[in-house]
C-alpha cells in the first residue's frame, strides 16, 4: 500500500471505482428538501444526510474503500487508525467486516458515547492527551512495532476517494431531480471529505462551486488554502465541533482543495448549536456539532444561498447526549426566524 500511496493521485475514476467497491454495504442516503428551509435562506438547499449512514457518519465510505483493498496477509494482521471518533467507527466497524484487528488511537476526552461504539465493535482503544501528544507519531510507532496497515482519517487516496462518493451521490441525484448545483458546502476538518468530493465534481458538475464551512478556531484548511501555506490551528482551544477540529489539513488535501475550493466559512459554536436546533426541530434529524457546519453556514448568513440552488453535507449525527441536551436548553425555544437569522 506504501508505493501506491506514493504513485498515485486522487482522481475521478477513483471514487467511481470507490463507489463501485462500498455498492451495497455502504447506504446511499437520500438527497432531502425541505419547504421551511428555503423560505428561510431564499434559495433550494439539498441535504445529503450522512447522518444516515453506517456508524452515523460519512467516514464509513472511506474506511470500507481503504480495507477493501488490503490483502488477506495485511487484514488478518489488523489496522489502525488515529481519530476522535466517527473515523474510528467506520474502521472499527468495516474491520469486523472483514475480520480483521483494529486499533483505533483516540484522545482521552472523546465522547463517551462514540468511544462506546468503537468499543462494542471489538476494536482496542489506545487514548492520547490531544492537547500535548501527536496522535500520528503514535499510532505510526505502533502500527510500525505491531505490522499493521494503517487508515489515516483524511491524508489517503483510497480514503479521500471513498469520501467522494457524497458528492458523486448528491450530484447525480440532484441531476435526476433536473437540477445543477450551484455550489456544494462541505463541512471541512482535515480535507478529505472535502478533496474526494471537489475532484468528482469537477469531472461531473463543473460548474458547481465547493465552499468549506469550519469552527472557528479550527479554521485552518480555509487559512491554508487562501494564503498558500499551511496553517496549523491552537489545539488548546475549546470547540464543540470534535470531529472536524483537525489541526492541519493534510499533505495529500491541501493541493487538492487549492486548486478547487472557491471558499471558506468559519462558523461559531453558537451558529452551530443553533444549526443542529434547527435541524432538529424542522427537518428531524439529530445532527453532531462538527455535522452541523455547512447547515450554519447557511442559516447564519454567511454563505448566501438567495436564488441559488446549493447542496451541503450534513456529515455526522454522533452528539453527546449530555451536550444535545444542553444545546436544545440553550436554544431550543429560539423561534424559527430567530435561528435562521
Amino acid at each position: 500500500m506504501t508505493d501506491r500511496q506514493k504513485s498515485e493521485t486522487v482522481s475521478a475514476d477513483g471514487v467511481r471505482r470507490a463507489a463501485g467497491r462500498i455498492k451495497g454495504y455502504a447506504v446511499r442516503t437520500p438527497l432531502l428538501e425541505n419547504d421551511l428551509l428555503n423560505e428561510a435562506v431564499g434559495g433550494r438547499v439539498l441535504l445529503k444526510p450522512e447522518v444516515l449512514q453506517h456508524c452515523g457518519a460519512f467516514k464509513f465510505r472511506g474506511a470500507y474503500n481503504r480495507l477493501s483493498q488490503l490483502t488477506p496477509a495485511e487484514c488478518e494482521r489488523g489496522v489502525l487508525a488515529w481519530s476522535s471518533g466517527n473515523h474510528a467507527q467506520g474502521v472499527a466497524q468495516v474491520a469486523r467486516i472483514f475480520g480483521a484487528p483494529a486499533v483505533i488511537v483516540m484522545p482521552s476526552d472523546a465522547p463517551a458515547l462514540k468511544a462506546e461504539k468503537v468499543r462494542a465493535y471489538g476494536a482496542e482503544i489506545i487514548t492520547y492527551d490531544r492537547y500535548t501528544q501527536d496522535r500520528e507519531e503514535i499510532g505510526r510507532k505502533i502500527a510500525e512495532e505491531r505490522g499493521l496497515s494503517i487508515a489515516p482519517p483524511f491524508d489517503h487516496v483510497d480514503i479521500i476517494e471513498g469520501q467522494g462518493t457524497v458528492a458523486l451521490e448528491a450530484a447525480e441525484d440532484a441531476a435526476a431531480m433536473g437540477l445543477t448545483l450551484d455550489a456544494f458546502i462541505i463541512c471541512c476538518g482535515g480535507g478529505g471529505l472535502t478533496s474526494g468530493c471537489a475532484t468528482i465534481l469537477e469531472d461531473i458538475s463543473p460548474s458547481t462551486e465547493v465552499w468549506i464551512a469550519e469552527p472557528e478556531g479550527y479554521d485552518e484548511s480555509w487559512a491554508s488554502v487562501r494564503d498558500g501555506t499551511r496553517h496549523h490551528a491552537d489545539i488548546s482551544r475549546f470547540t464543540i465541533c470534535d470531529a472536524i477540529a483537525a489541526p492541519t489539513p493534510g499533505k495529500l488535501t491541501l493541493p487538492i482543495m487549492q486548486r478547487l475550493v472557491k471558499g471558506g466559512l468559519s462558523i461559531s459554536d453558537d451558529e452551530v448549536a443553533r444549526a443542529m436546533v434547527y435541524a432538529f426541530k424542522y427537518l428531524k434529524l439529530v445532527l453532531e456539532p462538527g455535522g452541523a457546519v455547512a447547515l450554519a453556514a447557511i442559516l447564519s448568513g454567511k454563505f448566501d444561498a438567495r436564488g441559488k440552488t446549493v447542496g451541503l453535507t450534513l456529515s455526522g449525527g454522533n452528539v453527546d447526549p449530555l451536550l444535545f441536551a444542553s444545546i436544545l436548553e440553550r436554544f431550543g425555544s429560539e423561534r424559527l426566524n430567530d435561528v435562521s437569522g
